[in-house]
């Protein structure tokens, strides 16, 4: 998520050195030629990009250079990337009142990408549609949406968005929205929060997405909103972009116990969920953490004068006014070292599996805050290559770069295809009920 990344965790930063300890080096390495060869035969899937805020508000196209960016075309085709979500992101503060009027516009910009370059790019919204792009030997665009402020309380938006070719949402982004709770946001006493996690209506919006077949998302909730969701949802669930707290101590990281209830939901039946590992520096390294949280109030204050700058002015601050602002600070603390990023996916397979890991890079939403060595798309083999030297073999690899989050859209479609043949009332419907019979 972009500037989200400052709004959430404020992704400001430090003058301050820091030391990183990179993962001391393994004793055996593949051979030069092995790691290439199984990347080029993996169908790679990243789950979070945050490219739609650049195709809108700075007319961006795939097509060209990245200029400061992390996603385009080249770099797509050279780290053979098969499918990408984009992020349909909008931000709280500045787009209040009209959430569904840029929810819609970054749809159709991610749509324009797609209709420019249909020799390049197919737009699909299904497990089988992202097999046939690759077969086809296109890029596959998807969509997810961050953050559920954007449905405007409306289980009608939430399936119009379905209806276009949303196929995941983040329950909450680092905003509350009054029927879920956000990690971004849990601590301040001056925001409401539900009692339990979820609303009734929140339990409706969870069991309207496993009727769709849209992926429950939950990056970005407070804990009490991932357990209580868990409960409700009838289908696995993802972390579209999400890393262990056990290795770096952020709000918006999962312990080891919530990982391994990702592995376990959906049911009985199920084969479990998926968390992709968000590449944020702030999310893989604890001392790029307590940088930018040492940093806050520095970078608050220079957006909080650009506020009053532009007030002056008589005109409303953009995004990319307050994201460059963010990109000054977060510039100035040291990239941690790609093997922290490693010691993430590492963490998550061992602890809930090595089915259940996948990539969430957040691409474009984290102001080029992202490890030594990845700086696009083009540099997604270095993983492959480093996953291999510690030992995770081809199939391994194949798992984690994409196998394992499309097995789990899988299943949300095939969870959804029997919630549609039942007859279920809504939860704020029955509930009612069920009290008056106490």
């Amino acid at each position: 998520m972009t500037a989200r990344v400052v709004a959430t965790l404020l992704l400001l930063a430090s003058p301050v050195l820091i030391a990183q300890t990179p993962t001391a080096a393994p004793a055996k390495m593949p051979s030069k030629t092995q790691s290439p060869a199984v990347h080029r035969s993996a169908l790679v899937i990243d789950t979070h990009a945050d490219t739609p805020q650049r195709f809108l508000d700075e007319n961006f196209d795939l097509a060209d250079p990245l200029n400061g960016g992390n996603l385009n075309l080249d770099s797509i085709h050279k780290g053979n990337l098969g499918a990408e979500f984009f992020s349909i992101w909008v931000e709280p503060k500045l787009y209040k009142d009209h959430y569904a009027r840029r929810t819609l516009e970054l749809i159709d910009s991610v749509k324009q990408q797609v209709a420019r370059h249909p020799d390049q790019i197919q737009f699909v919204a299904s497990p089988e549609g992202i097999e046939e792009a690759h077969r086809n030997h296109k890029f596959a665009a998807l969509m997810g949406i961050e953050g559920g402020h954007s449905i405007e309380n409306s289980i009608r938006l939430l399936r119009q968005y379905y209806a276009l070719g949303v196929r995941y949402m983040t329950l909450t982004w680092s905003n509350s929205n009054g029927w879920a709770d956000s990690s971004g946001d849990i601590e301040d006493t001056s925001i409401p929060h539900t009692k339990e996690g979820l609303t009734e209506f929140g339990k409706d919006v969870v069991y309207e997405m496993n009727r769709l077949g849209m992926m429950v998302d939950i990056s970005h909730v407070s804990d009490r909103t991932f357990y209580r969701t868990l409960v409700i949802t009838r289908a696995p669930v993802i972390a579209s972009h999400s890393d262990a707290r056990a290795l770096c101590n952020a709000p918006r990281n999962m312990t080891d116990d919530m990982l391994r209830a990702v592995a376990r939901s959906g049911g009985p039946n199920s084969k479990g969920g998926v968390v992709q590992v968000n590449f944020f520096s702030g999310f893989v390294s604890q001392a790029y953490w307590d940088a930018l949280k040492v940093q806050e109030p520095l970078a608050q204050k220079a957006i909080d004068e650009l506020k009053a700058k532009a007030k002056a002015e008589g005109r409303e601050v953009t995004y990319p006014e307050i994201d460059k602002i963010q990109r000054q600070y977060a510039d100035k603390i040291p990239r941690p070292p790609l093997s922290m990023l490693i010691d993430h996916i590492d963490h998550i397979a061992k602890v809930a599996g090595v089915d259940h890991v996948g990539l969430g890079s957040d691409f474009d939403g984290v102001n080029g805050q992202l490890p030594e060595g990845i700086d696009s798309p083009a540099d997604l083999p270095k993983i492959t290559a480093a996953l291999m030297a510690r030992g995770y073999s081809a199939e391994d690899c194949r798992k984690i770069l994409g196998g394992n989050l499309l097995r789990v859209f899988r299943e949300v479609e095939q969870v959804a295809k029997e919630l549609q043949a039942q007859d279920r009332p809504k939860i704020t419907v029955k509930q009612p009920f069920e009290k008056a019979q106490k």
